[in-house]
């Protein structure tokens, strides 16, 4: 009996072997134990903790991009609908550059950025303006005299407190960069007094 029990034993299985006064009885242990949990639970943490400052910077730099590329479709947008459309003068707004003139359905710039005249898009609010000028001319997509203007400028300031990077871009061309907002000192045309140019 004690034999059989040993080889049972061996073989994890239940065993019942009486000898004088008490019975031993083994069962099987299956599963995770709760240290098991924590400690998988804390690695996940510590490499979350590891990955996310990188993961952050990832998307930032994706965001100023992004911004940047806005940035240059505004300005060649605005160079398109004062040579073809504004006489001269420059689109006011966004959404101006979002109308496409009577004979075409393509507007001056990409529905995305052309659909209101503040833009949340890629971590970045985009926003443009310019003075109106009284002598400006209608433009051919619905612009009414004396509403465009002879410079314009516009700007993409970062939604998160962590991001630093900051553009403007007013008629010279030119993408401004800084680490505060420009939009407020940039002239709509010539130098910005803060930031520097991107090359």
């Amino acid at each position: 009996m004690a034999v059989a029990c040993m080889h049972q034993l061996r073989r994890h299985e239940p065993c019942n072997a009486v000898r004088g006064a008490y019975t031993v009885r083994i069962h099987n242990a299956k599963g995770f134990a709760l240290i098991d949990i924590l400690f998988v639970c804390g690695l996940i943490g510590l490499l979350s903790m590891i990955a996310m400052p990188r993961l952050m910077m990832a998307r930032q730099a994706a965001g100023s991009a992004s911004a940047i590329g806005s940035m240059r479709t505004i300005n060649s947008a605005q160079l398109t609908f004062a040579l073809t459309c504004g006489g001269g003068f420059y689109a006011p707004r966004l959404t101006v550059l979002g109308t496409p003139p009577p004979a075409s359905d393509a507007p001056y710039i990409s529905p995305t950025l052309g659909r209101d005249d503040t833009i949340i898009q890629s971590g970045y609010t985009i926003h443009m303006e310019a003075t109106a000028y009284p002598g400006a001319p209608p433009s051919c997509n619905g612009l009414g005299a004396g509403e465009g203007g002879q410079g314009f400028k516009a700007a993409a300031d970062p939604i998160e407190v962590t991001n630093s990077r900051f553009f403007a871009l007013n008629a010279n061309g030119q993408i401004w960069e800084d680490t505060t907002s420009i939009y407020a000192a940039i002239p709509e045309v010539g130098e910005s007094p803060q930031g520097h140019t991107l090359r």
